[in-house]
């Protein structure tokens, strides 16, 4: 990588150069994010997994950039216009819009009025003006008259639609006249489709907007912008041409001979014709781009963060479970689970109307509990979950049951996933999803990973932002859940093994065909005798992949294979074997880390060791915990203004945070209701599956919605 896009990712991050440069080179020797973050401390100065990712990030972005740059001084020199002023100034840019600003000029373009003025011979009256090289401008127009250019005023016409568009394609006028834009109001109104349209009423917030771009939310833009793709919106930055006329000339006129008052007059017609037909239009829908990536950026930041809260939430961990995909006229599908998670048995019940067989859906359920003796049961929590939970609990069952509410959401997609049909091939959908819900109570994390993240229902405005910066995003959190977490590699499924650091889908197959052919894995390093496995690839995954019951301990941690031996010294110089060091914390406080730094292993590293050895595997999820609605409160209508309820955090926006109460429409605490003065990013007050109470402050029955308080 260059220097110059070394130094710029350095500047961005505040991190120093050297950093980014040893990034770089571990991605180039084909390291993951989260092994560099883990492993390779020494080399990143301890770089945290989301500086890794930003680093990485930028390095892709300036990838790019640099085969575009190939691209565009391909063009230039091919046109014969390359300077060496030009080559630098496009070699040295990192700025992807002042790049594209230097190629404008040069980029080939379909016909336009500038195009058709030259080839009638007008542009040497053009460069004329351009260069304020003339006293009477009709004067020397007659010069350009011809069978084609019938009069002086159609020769000036044409010599300014060529000014016109070469001020539209001058860098410094454009970047001048973005700066304005940035400073301005977006000013909304509806169209005459919104009149015609009731899908436009969920708009009418915006039929009559304003506000200066600087202080407009992520999430009002992003609706803005959604409603005017829509056709329902119109949208204007209200920039003033007198101020933006004046800034043009300037920018064009500097260093330049003062003109003669006839020549100002046809220079003042070129640069509103260029305001008004190429830069308005053009440097409107710039701005507009620059502050939706923006928003973008704050909407993937906050469903990255909900999708890793999401993924690692609370487990029960393997223990015997009943999963309930509740419904009213299909009835509730119910699975019965062995602790780890195979499929043991499958029935439909009507506990609820219209078939309201309540007492012989108690006596299956009562059934079920007695044969397969579930320890916790999961309710999904759509359709006649409440409903469901209410009548679960009034079944007789062992104390020691305890019943969760499962959040549903992307149950169905992954219903009808190539991945659902390839484990349940002989099931129909309620069958498969019933199991998906119990398996999440289990352990989230190994279920969700099998379900595309925009499922989910925690993002928001996911289909309207940046698609591959989403996917990137969304990638790098699944990637960094799965990693933090580990995987047991002689249970987990081929989808879960995929996530892990070097592995992927061909390599995940292979470690679980050599499974089913050789048995239960013993130690790590039986992973290189997989098929395709190469040393690299077992570099990267070994740390993350446990194997519970191992010979060797370390094989159920996160201590590399590359740092065993660092292991054996340490229990060697006190006189135990590893496997009596590891969980040993009196032990482990007698290690002097800096006695066994050696090579690329540092003190940051022997800490990890040290850290990893006194609680071996642990786990950073903490424990599932049951969770009860108010019992008298089912329905919206059961609601008014001053009630006091528990609930259940949803999803989390830039606005505020949705809350489940039990009433099936999710209620909203705007970021204004959370308690904290000034406050305004509602992340910084509570997160996803949190347990709060809240105080209802407003019911609105006719649009269903729910307006709450954070107590």
């Amino acid at each position: 990588m260059k220097d110059i896009y070394i130094q710029n990712i350095a500047a961005r991050l505040s991190i120093k150069p050297w950093q980014v440069e040893n990034c770089v080179e571990l991605f180039e020797d084909g390291a993951t994010i989260p092994f560099v973050s883990r492993y390779r401390k020494e080399r990143t100065g301890g770089l945290d997994e989301v500086a890794v990712a930003e680093v990485r990030h930028w390095n892709d972005v300036f990838a790019d950039m640099e085969k575009r740059k190939e691209t565009i001084l391909e063009t230039i020199e091919g046109q014969g216009a390359l300077t060496d002023e030009l080559r630098s100034k496009i070699e040295n840019c990192t700025d992807a819009t002042e790049l594209e600003d230097l190629y404008l000029p040069y980029k080939p373009k379909r016909r336009t009025r500038a195009t058709v003025a030259k080839e009638l011979g007008l542009e040497p009256l053009a460069d004329a003006m351009w260069d304020i090289k003339l006293r009477d401008p009709a004067c020397e127009a007659r010069k350009y008259l011809s069978d084609k250019v019938l009069d002086i005023d159609a020769a000036l016409a044409g010599a300014r639609d060529i000014v016109a568009e070469r001020l539209s394609e001058t860098a410094v006028i454009r970047e001048a006249l973005r700066q304005i834009f940035l400073t301005r109001r977006i000013v909304c109104k509806k169209t005459k489709a919104a009149e015609e349209n009731r899908e436009a009423d969920k708009y009418r917030s915006w039929f009559s907007f304003s506000m200066p771009l600087q202080r407009i939310a992520s999430h009002q833009l992003l609706a803005i912008l959604r409603a005017e793709g829509e056709g329902f919106l119109s949208l204007k930055i209200d920039a003033d041409p007198v101020a933006c006329g004046k800034k043009i000339y300037y920018e064009f006129s500097k260093g330049k001979p003062y003109p003669t008052d006839a020549l100002r007059k046809e220079l003042n017609a070129a640069v509103d014709d260029a305001f008004k037909r190429l830069l308005e239009p053009s440097i409107s829908g710039e701005v507009l781009k620059i502050c939706k990536q923006k928003a973008d950026a704050e909407a993937i930041r906050i469903f990255g963060e909900n999708l890793r809260q999401l993924l690692l939430a609370p487990p029960v961990g393997g223990k015997r479970t009943m999963g309930i995909d509740p419904g009213f006229r299909t009835g509730c599908k119910v699975v019965c689970l062995d602790a780890q998670g195979n499929l043991l048995h499958t029935e439909a019940i009507f506990p609820h109307p219209p078939a309201n067989e309540k007492v012989k859906s108690i006596q299956a359920v009562s059934a079920m509990i007695e044969k397969y003796k579930p320890e916790v049961i999961a309710i999904g929590n759509g359709t006649a979950g409440r409903e469901t939970e209410d009548f679960i609990k009034k079944v007789p069952m062992p104390s020691d049951v305890k019943v969760y509410s499962v959040s549903e959401d992307g149950a169905s997609i992954y219903s009808a996933s190539e991945v659902a049909r390839k484990e349940f091939p002989d099931y129909d959908l309620t069958v498969r999803g019933a199991v998906s819900i119990g398996r999440r109570l289990m352990d989230p994390l190994s279920e969700l990973v099998k379900i595309d993240p925009k499922s989910l229902g925690v993002g928001q405005y996911q289909h309207d932002v940046d698609q591959g910066l989403l996917k990137e995003k969304l990638d790098n959190t699944v990637e960094s859940c799965v990693n933090s977490v580990g995987v047991d590699l002689n249970t987990a499924s081929e989808y879960l093994l995929s996530y892990v650091s070097g592995v992927g889908p061909a390599l995940a197959s292979s470690i679980v065909e050599y499974r089913t052919e050789n048995g239960a894995y013993t130690d790590r390093s039986e992973l290189k005798k997989v098929k395709r496995l190469g040393d690299k690839a077992f570099q990267q995954c070994a740390g993350f992949l446990r194997i519970s019951g191992a010979k060797n301990p370390l094989d159920n941690s996160a201590v590399h294979p590359e740092v065993y031996h660092i292991v054996s010294k340490m229990a060697s110089d006190l006189g135990v074997t590893a496997s009596e060091l590891v969980s040993n914390v009196e032990l482990c406080s007698k290690i002097d880390a800096s006695a066994y730094v050696e090579g690329e292993f540092g003190l940051p590293t022997i800490n990890d060791i040290i850290a990893e050895l006194r609680k071996p595997s642990r786990d950073p999820r903490q424990a599932a915990q049951e969770f009860s609605f108010a019992d008298d409160i089912h329905t919206i209508e059961d609601l008014h203004e001053g009630m006091e309820l528990p609930g259940i955090v949803t999803n989390v926006t830039a606005f505020g945070a949705f809350v489940d109460i039990g009433v099936h429409d999710n209620g909203l605490i705007h970021v204004s209701q959370m308690g904290i003065k000034g406050l305004q990013d509602p992340s910084k007050a509570v997160h996803l599956h949190q347990r709060v109470r809240v105080r209802v402050i407003g019911v609105d029955l006719d649009r269903g919605r729910i307006s709450l308080r954070l107590l």
